[in-house]
Parts: structure tokens; sequence; C-alpha cells
């Protein structure tokens, strides 16, 4: 019997590998932005936490369905609710439009996946 496919896991694969091929060409260019990347998301003015649902809001408007599913990860490990983080792709929606529905059914059926694993906190109450 063979267990169904979790996407989720299939993105944190394929990520993983294609981000070391990208590394391994040793790109200066290429290695700065990575590196600008990782430090815009640690604590600053705004704490990173705070970083991770802006980085999640822009990448729903951007629809980018990989960008989304990397910060709805960060955002469920940094300890926001399910409650919280759909009120930020409210925002997200609101902003985009309905362009934007498409990649919210992506990040729903995403949480959903984080839900299962036990990533996402508590709701709020």
């Amino acid at each position: 019997m063979s267990s169904k496919p979790n996407p989720l896991q299939e993105f944190r694969d394929t990520r993983k590998i294609m981000n070391e091929k990208i590394m391994n060409l040793d790109h200066l260019g290429i290695k700065r932005f990575f590196n600008l990347d990782t430090n815009t998301y640690k604590d600053g003015a705004l704490p990173g936490k705070t970083k991770e649902l802006l980085g999640l809001v822009a990448s729903a408007v951007l629809r980018c369905n990989d960008c989304i599913d990397y910060h709805l990860e960060q955002c469920a490990e940094s300890g926001f609710s399910k409650e919280e983080i759909v009120d930020a792709l409210n925002v997200a929606l609101v902003v985009g439009g309905s362009i934007v529905i498409p990649h919210m059914r992506h990040a729903i059926a995403t949480l959903e996946l984080l839900e299962e694993e036990g990533t996402l906190s508590a709701p709020l109450r």
C-alpha cells in the first residue's frame, strides 16, 4: 500500500537539493543575494517573526507558491497560529485582489499539512 505523496515534503526536499546546486555554482552575486535574503528575516527594528509574516503577505501578493510555502513554514515555526496566518492572508487578498485566490487555496492546503504535522500553534482564545 503506497502512501499519499506529501507536496510540502516534496517542496522541502526539492528546495534543499536545488539550493545546494545553486550554491555549488560558486557565483559571488548569487551568494550575496542569498545572504541578503537570509539576513533580512533576522531580528532588527522589527522582530524576525513579524518579518516572516510580512514575507508571507508579500509572497501571496506576488503569487509565488514556493515562497508562500517557505514563509508558512517559517510563520508556523515562529509560533503564529492558524488564525493569525489566515488574518495575514486576508491582508494579502485585499491588497492583491481576486488574482490571489488560487494562491490562498494553495496556502490553505499547506496550512492543513502543517496542522497534520503538529507544526502550527494552538488557536487563539
